[in-house]
């Protein structure tokens, strides 16, 4: 074991398991402290991270090994994908915990709600940093665990049957992963992720059993990545707070279902191997249905969280859809959605958020001409809509432009017909929602409708907003340019171009 400059990754993690701690220990009076634990453990760790970021860029190597039982190793690195994941979650925690302590200034139990939202970061930057499956497996069951009291926050009846449902699936999600990593074991060993997969040597007799993994280890990530059939729990934890929402649908939850199928393509097996079993036609199909099937359910849904719910089973199975699909071009689509969906679906569940608490709007049907009470909100919302459908030059074009041309390279247009589809389906359940926005009258009754929070704390809220929203413009208007998301999946696929 190694605590020095190397073991930046443990220090990474730890920021928020202390942070959490001390939030716990200050009980719920203490609210200037609170803020300011959130806030300072939020900065540093961003700080850590871009340290690392630029270390890794002039060859240094982050690595901290210990060991926990004869071959099983507790490993935390940063590789290039790490960073990818890492530097997206911590940028955004910092801008959710500054929504946050907004939205929840004048609730009940902020104590619990902010201690167990500095775990789940910490679960998170786990699951980004593991080196191995045993470690990624203990972070993400950890996520689990730190991300349910979250989602019963409110402590409704609705929100403990949301949350008994998340905890089922979740778990069980947890078991197949359990299961899988023990045969993979006890098969080749606990291998380190190695880009381009340690199995192949061992692939020989052993194709059967590979598959069975492989499938098992695929359902188990599928569960908090929400591929069909395994969603269902999503679009009932939106009973959980705004901030909340945002945590699961473009930061911790779902992406780490979505990187743990990364890590199941690129590190574990290798899409090389995994093409020769025949396994990534399965998760292509997966994927694409995933994407239509969410699309099409979104467009039955009257409940704004609902709708942006099942726009993110629909959204997320891109970044499964890319890897699977193999070529360079796909897979740097699927790898760069990992962050341009986080930012533009958390500027919309931001919007969401600012409406139901300003206005106490929830449904679709309420939006109608709130541009003019809410103008810089709706704003946001409607960059964050556009970005969804894939309008250019916005971050979502981005992705689905690599997305389709990387899939004709991989002989597989049919992958391009369900890009065109989806987008035609993101248009459906999202334009109507921009058009209710700007362009349908604002009811007498909305118009006399008094602000439910006071103009400080509104203005708490739409600050945030503000920068997520700029941060998914700038995704894609500055696609391409050193430092953007596209660079960085360019960088570590190698640009087919």
């Amino acid at each position: 074991m190694n605590f020095g400059w190397q073991a930046l990754p443990v220090y990474v993690v730890l920021t928020s398991v202390v942070t959490g701690i001390l939030i716990f220990a200050l009980g719920e009076a203490r609210q200037r402290m609170r803020t300011a634990l959130n806030l300072a453990g939020a900065l540093v760790k961003l700080i850590l991270i871009l340290v690392m970021l630029l270390a890794i860029q002039t060859g240094a190597s982050f690595e901290f090994r210990m060991p926990v039982l004869p071959g099983l190793d507790l490993l935390l690195h940063a590789d290039r994908l790490t960073m990818l994941f890492a530097t997206l979650s911590a940028l955004l925690w910092l801008v959710t915990t500054v929504y946050a302590i907004g939205y929840l200034e004048q609730s009940p139990n902020r104590a619990r709600f902010f201690g167990f939202f500095s775990l789940c970061v910490a679960a998170t930057m786990g699951v980004a940093s593991a080196g191995n499956l045993f470690t990624f497996f203990i972070f993400y069951e950890l996520l689990t665990l730190a991300t349910w009291p979250l989602v019963v926050h409110r402590g409704t009846p609705e929100a403990f049957a949301a949350g008994r449902l998340y905890l089922t699936y979740t778990l069980i999600g947890g078991v197949l992963v359990l299961v899988g990593l023990i045969w993979l074991t006890a098969l080749a060993g606990s291998g380190d992720f190695i880009v381009g997969g340690t199995l192949a040597p061992i692939a020989a007799g052993n194709e059967a059993a590979l598959r069975g993994i492989f499938v098992l280890l695929m359902l188990g990530f599928g569960v908090k990545a929400a591929l069909l059939p395994l969603h269902s729990w999503l679009p009932r934890a939106m009973v959980a707070p705004a901030p909340v929402s945002a945590l699961l649908h473009a930061v911790a939850v779902v992406k780490a279902g979505a990187f743990g199928l990364v890590r199941l393509i690129q590190d574990v097996f290798g899409f090389e191997l995994a093409l020769a079993l025949g396994l990534t036609d399965l998760l292509t199909w997966l994927a694409a249905a995933t994407v239509i099937y969410g699309s099409v359910l979104a467009l039955r849904q009257s409940d704004l969280k609902r709708r942006l719910a099942f726009s993110t089973v629909s959204q997320v199975s891109y970044i499964a859809l890319g890897v699977a699909t193999g070529s360079a071009l796909a897979t740097i689509g699927g790898l760069v959605h990992l962050v341009h969906q986080g930012m533009t679906k958390i500027t919309l569940f931001f919007c969401a958020g600012n409406y139901a608490e300003g206005l106490g709007v929830h449904a679709v049907e309420e939006l109608d001409g709130l541009g003019q009470r809410m103008p810089v909100t709706s704003v946001c919302f409607t960059l964050g809509a556009l970005g969804m459908i894939g309008v250019p030059p916005l971050a979502g074009f981005i992705t689905k432009w690599h997305l389709g041309a990387g899939a004709i390279t991989a002989g597989a247009p049919w992958v391009v017909a369900v890009l065109a589809a989806s987008t035609l389906l993101n248009a459906a359940y999202f334009l109507p929602l921009v058009h209710r926005l700007w362009f349908r009258p604002l009811p007498a009754t909305m118009a006399a409708r008094e602000l439910g929070i006071s103009g400080r704390r509104l203005q708490a809220l739409v600050g945030p907003t503000m920068i997520v929203a700029m941060l998914a413009l700038f995704a894609g208007l500055l696609a391409g340019t050193p430092g953007s998301p596209l660079f960085w999946a360019q960088r570590m696929i190698g640009d087919p171009a």
